[in-house]
């Protein structure tokens, strides 16, 4: 019988027959391993332990102690568990796909009764008697004739289309959980029982097109989250239930901040307490680029598709750009435009007015541009992600000697606004050429390169996002972790070969020739909207004082104290505090309770004591205890809070 030889991590290798299984690898190396094993990779190729090896190859047996390939396991062997315990109490539920997905797995179901959360709860009642049972899970492959033959026959229409959809040279492997069996890749656990059964709930069912055609069946789709653990699990839900209670579209209407509407989908209307941030935000950061050696500009909101032809962004980007057609006058045939998704070709077009020199490098160019891209509706989400934004753009224009000094002078300028903003950590990601691009693959090596030397001598790690990068060039992003875990990609760094060479940007070099500048894409917040959404988020509303949309409210106590708190007010505007009087004729607690939701984080109290000691009651958002303190000392202290961070000593 032909041997191979198989390698582990530790560098030493076996023989074994050809056709040999991972399962019987982990049995020659120790019952315990044999136990212990779930699955393993083949060459980096994730294996089920049942499926043979006729290969010389590099193996690597997993456990349920390796991450990545248990909670891979886990999650997928409960879609089919949950998909079978479907069947099992509605048995003419047809069944089609169900793949994992983060942090858990969905399965589309065909059933003319919509689920009920009753349901829910029944489905899991069932789960966990299948995963008790201990049941064992094994796999087949079979020929195509036999796989439809035998779903036509146990009428799984879905099941047939799917193996249609499948290349005739890929094996068509059938997995068997008990009794109940699936069309699948696999691979899977060995026994129901290897999934941990208080581990995995769940969540929600929602209506989803067979695969994603708005003119087949409206399926319903089950989704479930599972972990190793009991208690990772309970971590999980305790996570949905803060970002549930931070959710940014719940805080913008209780503290009054914008609205959306179907007339204007994915686009905000800002209300002043929204504005208020806005303004306070980007006020900030347009002096911080002003300190940072940044230029400011402003380029036009419509522009000719021959720039976005020469530019590249016509041929690959076009999807997501909102076309304008103009009747011009006298014109014999409409003038073609586009809303501009990105600022980079205008910077261009300013760069390119007049001769440029080497000394005038590194030209470091802002603006708070605003964009528009074509999101489809379903991805619309609050102002996360929306259809017009306003970016804090900026293009560095520099010599290739040049690149290392600047991204490290971006990567500080950044990791300063973070913190102002309360981010004291972030990674970074980087991502290298796309499969759509433009430039040669010299180009792109030299880019790649440029980058990531430049991020290495700045003393920034970072791990690799193969594949991310923009159409024109490689690009660091930049990760913050908000409070309760969740990550977000926001700030973004760009070498580009290619712009300057496709709209003829150059500049005179010290021999007195022409050079092409290279462009430094970059980004801090990303988009404005997006950025304060998660500020909203992180800070659950409460935001940090000089940025908070209404800081102080001056509430009366007695009608009698409605002229201090006016002289109050007053006081505090003239200090630059956001300061507004309360002098309705409602209870203190009421006030204190309508104004706590609207986050406000000051709430000062006035009654008659107040009025006769000329003082205030401090009452702080969150807290429970109050203080009284002079008008003199809280104008003072409140107007260093709202002093914001880049002007503070």
């Amino acid at each position: 019988m032909a041997q191979i030889s198989l390698t582990f991590p530790d560098g030493n290798a076996r023989d074994y027959a050809a056709g040999v299984t991972p399962a019987e690898v982990a049995a020659s190396i120790s019952k315990s391993l044999e136990k212990k094993a779930i699955s393993a990779s083949v060459d980096g190729a994730h294996w089920d332990l049942q499926w043979p090896i006729d290969r010389d190859a590099a193996i690597a047996i997993h456990t349920l102690a390796d991450d990545g390939p248990a909670l891979e396991l886990i999650r997928h062997d409960l879609a089919h568990i949950m998909a079978r315990a479907v069947q099992e109490i509605w048995p003419d539920v047809k069944v089609t796909i169900g793949p994992v997905i983060e942090n858990g797995w969905y399965y589309d179901f065909d059933r003319a009764e919509p689920f009920t959360p009753e349901d829910l709860g029944e489905i899991e009642k069932r789960m966990k008697q299948i995963i008790a049972a201990r049941e064992p899970v094994r796999t087949e492959v079979w020929p195509r004739e036999k796989a439809v033959a035998h779903y036509e026959a146990n009428g799984e229409p879905y099941k047939v289309e799917l193996i249609d959809a499948i290349p005739g040279d890929e094996p068509l492997r059938m997995y068997w959980h008990g009794d109940w069996q699936d069309l699948c890749r696999g691979p899977h656990l060995q026994h129901t029982g290897q999934v941990p059964g208080d581990a995995f709930k769940l969540m929600s069912v929602a209506g989803a097109y067979w695969r994603g055609d708005s003119s087949r069946a409206m399926l319903q789709r089950i989704y479930g989250v599972a972990f190793k653990n009991r208690d990772d699990l309970k971590a999980h839900l305790h996570m949905l239930e803060e970002a549930a209670k931070r959710d940014h579209r719940k805080l913008g209407r209780e503290m009054d901040l914008y609205h959306m509407q179907e007339e204007a989908p994915g686009q905000i209307f800002w209300h002043p307490n929204g504005w208020s941030i806005y303004t306070t935000l980007q006020d900030y950061m347009r002096r911080q680029q002003r300190a940072g050696g940044y230029v400011e500009v402003n380029t036009p909101q419509v522009v000719d598709r021959k720039l976005w032809e020469a530019s590249g962004h016509w041929d690959k980007y076009q999807e997501h750009m909102f076309i304008v057609e103009v009747d011009e006058e006298h014109a014999r045939e409409k003038a073609v435009n586009a809303l501009k998704p990105m600022n980079c070709p205008c910077h261009v077009q300013i760069f390119n007015q007049g001769l440029k020199s080497y000394r005038d490098l590194p030209l470091r160019m802002a603006e708070f541009g605003s964009c528009n891209r074509y999101e489809p509706s379903g991805a619309l989400h609050g102002i996360m992600r929306v259809r017009g934004f306003t970016q804090d753009d900026a293009h560095i224009f520099c010599r290739e000697d040049q690149i290392e000094d600047e991204t490290k002078r971006f990567i500080d300028f950044l990791s300063e606004i973070y913190r102002d903003l309360g981010f004291e950590n972030f990674r970074v990601k980087f991502s290298d050429r796309p499969e759509v691009r433009a430039g040669s693959d010299e180009t792109w090596d030299k880019a790649e390169a440029a980058l990531k030397n430049a991020t290495i001598a700045a003393g920034s790690e970072f791990e690799l996002n193969s594949g991310e990068g923009a159409f024109y060039g490689p690009k660091l992003e930049f990760v913050l972790t908000d409070a309760i875990g969740r990550d977000w990609q926001c700030g973004t760094h760009q070498v580009d070969f290619v712009l300057p060479e496709r709209l003829d940007a150059t500049y005179i070099g010290a021999d007195g020739a022409k050079h092409r500048p290279v462009m430094l894409h970059r980004a801090v917040l990303g988009s404005f909207e997006r950025f304060i959404g998660i500020l909203i988020e992180e800070h659950a509303g409460k935001l940090p004082f000089w940025l908070a949309p209404r800081q102080v409210v001056v509430a009366s106590i007695v009608s009698e104290a409605d002229e201090y708190v006016h002289e109050v007010v007053a006081k505090l505007q003239k200090a630059g505090v956001r300061a507004e009087a309360d002098t309705r004729n409602e209870k203190i607690n009421y006030k204190v309770r309508e104004h706590s939701v609207g986050k406000v984080p000051v709430i000062l109290a006035i009654g008659h004591r107040e009025v006769e000691e000329r003082t205030v009651t401090v009452r702080r958002l969150g807290e429970k205890q109050t203080e009284v303190q002079t008008l003199d000392a809280i104008v003072g202290a409140l107007s260093a809070e709202a002093t914001p961070p880049d002007r503070r000593d």
